[in-house]
């Protein structure tokens, strides 16, 4: 009996799996690669136009626009903080908050321009900074809510709580944790030229368009053969349900404190 000549695989008979893989999964070569959400860009880029709005503001003594801007930053780092519970893959805080032997590791290598820097989400040190942003956030805004000026022209919504000296001790520390806030602003400032001009890469048009381009030798643990990790995205309808969620509670009980209290 005649043997059968080889023939190219068709369409009919090409492996299941063929159109399934991911493009990453072949050469190590650049390929463009789905990290970040809309949702975690979004919170990004209005907690940044939010921060340097309440900041001018309150510097230049507009009070009517800082009350707003910061009752508006309050809301987005609540929503951005249970976004780090409920969202995707990259923006959960279990993902890219790393222990400390892997901060350490990673400073060792941080300076070398041969090491490939590129994770899925952040660096180990990018998540630590992303934390501390969030918390001293957190803290500033609570202060807010309880601060009143020296003149009394202007407070936060429960500044009527409590009394007045220690209303004005808050905005003290109101003021101070804005400042401490400057600086983190300053360090990620630096680490993003640092990426940029040191390590050559850029990581700003990744928190634009979501993507970047990844090479599987920068993915940690990932070997030539083994598949890249796929990222699971939360629903956009999720974070828009959990930010008004998060402003009707807030503005809720500003309200009910108001009026009960």
């Amino acid at each position: 009996m005649k043997a059968k000549a080889d023939r190219p695989a068709s369409s009919e008979n090409r492996r299941p799996d063929d159109e399934t893989r991911s493009p990453l999964e072949g050469a190590d070569k650049p390929a463009s690669f789905r990290v970040w959400d809309r949702p975690t860009r979004i919170f990004h880029w209005l907690l940044a136009f939010l921060f340097v709005l309440c900041y001018i503001s309150g510097d230049r003594g507009h009070f009517d626009i800082h009350l707003l801007a910061g009752q508006a930053l309050t809301v987005l780092v609540l929503t951005r903080i249970l976004w780090g519970f409920l969202g995707s893959d990259s923006a959960l805080f279990r993902n890219f908050l790393r222990p400390p032997q892997e901060i350490v590791a990673y400073l060792s290598t941080m300076f070398f321009r041969s090491q490939p820097d590129r994770a899925i989400g952040h660096n180990p040190l990018g998540g630590l900074a992303v934390a501390a942003m969030l918390l001293l956030l957190m803290v500033h805004c609570a202060l807010g809510i309880f601060a009143e000026n020296v003149d009394g022209y202007a407070s936060g919504p429960l500044a009527f709580l409590i009394d007045y000296e220690k209303a004005q001790q808050i905005a003290k520390w109101h003021e101070e944790t804005a400042n401490a806030l400057l600086v983190l602003v300053a360090l990620h400032l630096a680490a993003i030229l640092f990426h940029l001009l040191y390590k050559r890469e850029n990581l700003i048009p990744a928190m634009l368009t979501g993507r970047t381009a990844i090479e599987r030798s920068a993915v940690g643990g990932i070997k030539n053969g083994d598949p890249i990790p796929s990222l699971r995205f939360a629903s956009e309808l999720r974070a828009l349900v959990l930010l008004i969620l998060v402003a009707v509670s807030l503005f809720g009980g500003f309200a009910l404190a108001e009026r009960f209290l």
